[in-house]
């Protein structure tokens, strides 16, 4: 199963950020998690179908309404998560 890990800036923490990305997540069906990182960024580990992870890569460049998403770096991840998305 593919697996990308996302690194998301700008105003992305306090905004339901990782809330919204794990409810794209579960409709997009994809596995993984969304987490604040202390330097302001949330890191988005997600594995699934390669499609619903484009469509999910798409989405994070804007985020929810109240999100200024800057940048977000991408790379490839074989750590696939548990079942489920989750947010810590």
């Amino acid at each position: 199963m593919p697996g990308a890990r996302f690194f998301v800036s700008g105003r992305v923490q306090g905004v339901f950020f990782r809330a919204s990305t794990r409810e794209r997540a579960l409709a997009l069906k994809l596995d993984g998690y969304a987490r604040n990182l202390p330097d302001g960024r949330v890191e988005v580990l997600a594995a699934g179908d390669a499609a619903a992870l484009e469509a999910l890569a798409r989405w994070l460049e804007l985020g929810p309404p109240a999100a200024r998403v800057e940048a977000v770096l991408r790379e490839a991840a074989d750590d696939v998560p548990e079942k489920g998305f989750r947010t810590s």
